[in-house]
């Protein structure tokens, strides 16, 4: 019958069927054989197809068929035996959580993140979360960042895990839909959806002061019901964020104030460096398209790794 992966811990799958049971179920040998390049062959959010049988007093599942999913959130993997790690399958709606400085979210992971959630068709909100912490010089810098990514297109919302504020806006958005939260570890993820759905009661911590770095609280990638109707798949904490498998003549594709402006570029195979007449080029002159997105994007392109803890994260936008 069909089901929905609703956990992973690596080898074991928590799946809900379409007869509304739980069955703790494993994968079949083969899916092992098929070179799939990922450290996770079955992920949170996966449509299956499974097979029942009993151990013992248990009834346990049998994943045979993985469907065809419709979009996924991937990365590069920090097991470097593996190419690729997939957070989550069939996704709705994704929201990226952005803190300023506890723990500091920078420009470069906003950027790789909203570069693969265009490439694989993910719509993307962005949560400024702990605005109830802020110093008066912190809120306008992340009102500024804001406002960067408004102009792009993208849907930015200040939010408060703690206080509340703004949670019903993201509700309303999450609303019947299949939604994940991602993120660095410590800016809230868990917190956050403790507040939307109380009853899960998801494990948090503190944010370690040496380093203002979050702990991992959230081990494996889960989904969980929704009252008001829909699903979220709480994440991981992710350090940094590697993006797959894109063709540099395509990425700028995926930055939407570069694919704008490309037709006006003198060449169509433009990949705005040095090309004379270069429209991308021409707008970053003119302060049109900011400098942190033109950085973000020459770092994709020339495979350099995510720097996601630097010690300013928004010394690019000054």
């Amino acid at each position: 019958m069909k089901a929905v992966v609703y956990k992973s811990t690596g080898s074991w799958y928590y799946v809900k069927a379409e007869d509304g049971e739980i069955y703790n179920s494993r994968i079949k040998g083969k899916f092992r054989l098929k070179g799939i390049k990922s450290t996770n062959p079955v992920a949170v959010g996966d449509h299956v197809e499974i097979d029942t049988e009993k151990k013992g007093d248990e009834t346990i599942g049998i994943i045979k068929e993985i469907y065809d999913r419709k979009n996924y959130i991937i990365r590069k993997s920090v097991n470097l035996s593996k190419q690729t790690h997939i957070i989550a399958a069939n996704i709705d709606l994704a929201f990226l959580l952005i803190t300023h400085n506890n723990p500091p979210t920078s420009t470069t992971f906003i950027d790789r993140f909203l570069v693969t959630a265009e490439a694989y068709h993910i719509p993307t909100v962005l949560l400024i979360n702990k605005v109830d912490a802020y110093s008066l010089e912190e809120f306008g810098e992340m009102k500024f960042l804001a406002e960067l990514y408004r102009n792009i297109g993208y849907t930015c919302i200040g939010i408060s895990a703690e206080t509340g504020e703004n949670i019903d806006k993201v509700k309303e958005l999450m609303k019947d839909k299949v939604s994940v939260f991602a993120g660095h570890s410590g800016v809230g993820k868990s917190t956050l959806v403790n507040s939307i759905e109380p009853s899960l009661n998801i494990k948090t911590s503190e944010i370690s002061e040496q380093h203002r770095q979050g702990q991992h609280t959230t081990t494996f990638a889960e989904m969980h019901e929704l009252h008001f109707g829909g699903q979220i798949i709480d994440t991981p904490g992710i350090r940094g964020f590697g993006v797959v498998d894109i063709d540099k003549y395509s990425l700028d594709n995926y930055f939407p104030e570069f694919f704008e402006l490309k037709t006006h570029c003198k060449f169509n195979n433009c990949i705005h460096i040095d090309e004379p007449k270069c429209a991308v080029k021409a707008a970053l002159a003119e302060d049109e398209i900011a400098y942190s997105r033109y950085k973000s994007y020459l770092q994709i392109l020339e495979g350099e790794e995510d720097e996601s803890f630097r010690k300013d994260p928004y010394q690019d936008l000054r």
